[in-house]
């Protein structure tokens, strides 16, 4: 529940005063034992608590979307299983799961989606974890446009899809391999460009490092470099600086 609509519902008799100083018991977090839910998170950050699945024993990932849900009507997850999608759909029959992603969850109906925020790949196989960057974007408010198998290996695909590119207020570039996509991109662009090394590519690859340092050392500027395989932090910063570039043209 955002503690604005809380007092506003409050304010017009919509909620008493009873029920919304029950739900602000459980603030600044509810303490699960294994877990503790921060529902002060969206009032500091602007963004609500999402939920990394890889990992969690399964009857406490099921209780965390559950408590979640019912507080805030909607909750998001990445790296989730088929196993935990099942798990979970038993307590949140509509819950729905995208098994390219791995992204888990549940989102209000009719969410406004603004700005322009542009997901690139330089192969199918980058694909994943850019989907993992376009769907955060997308659940926090985001319009985001997909410019999928754009590689340096024919730059001209790229090159093709430039115009898509300048309408951009961020690129997230996601690639693999050498990783030059990142410093292409931003060499063209006058937006902020993220780098999302990706753990695809062949020995020498190291599971992404070669792709990390590529970009590290980018000779552009503008360009900021997450983690290996992190589609959902270049996401996440991807709506921070989509939110400033809407609220700068309002």
């Amino acid at each position: 529940m955002d503690i604005k609509n809380m007092l506003l519902q409050i304010q017009s008799g919509e909620m008493g005063i009873e029920e919304g100083e029950q739900l602000l018991k459980d603030l600044p977090y509810e303490d699960l034992g294994y877990a503790k839910l921060d529902h002060h998170r969206q009032l500091r950050s602007g963004f609500g608590e999402t939920v990394f699945c890889q990992g969690k024993p399964e009857e406490y990932l099921v209780e965390i979307y559950k408590k979640l849900y019912e507080r805030d009507g909607e909750v998001f997850g990445t790296r989730a299983s088929q196993a935990q999608y099942e798990q979970v759909r038993s307590v949140i029959p509509f819950i729905s799961y995208d098994p390219i992603s791995r992204i888990l969850k549940v989102e209000k109906p009719g969410k406004e989606r603004t700005g322009w925020v542009c997901v690139c790949t330089g192969g199918t196989a980058d694909i994943p974890v850019a989907e993992e960057a376009a769907q955060t974007a997308e659940y926090f408010g985001c319009y985001v446009d997909r410019v999928f198998d754009v590689g340096v290996a024919g730059i001209h695909r790229l090159l093709s899809k430039r115009h898509r590119l300048e309408k951009a207020n961020c690129i997230v570039a996601v690639a693999g391999m050498e990783g030059a996509l990142g410093t292409v991109i931003a060499g063209i662009s006058d937006c902020p460009v993220i780098a999302v090394p990706t753990s695809v590519g062949y020995g020498a690859s190291f599971h992404g490092l070669s792709a990390l340092l590529t970009m590290l050392n980018s000779c552009a500027n503008g360009i900021s470099v997450v983690n290996i395989d992190n589609g959902y932090g270049a996401g996440y910063t991807a709506t921070q600086i989509n939110r400033l570039a809407v609220k700068s043209n309002e």
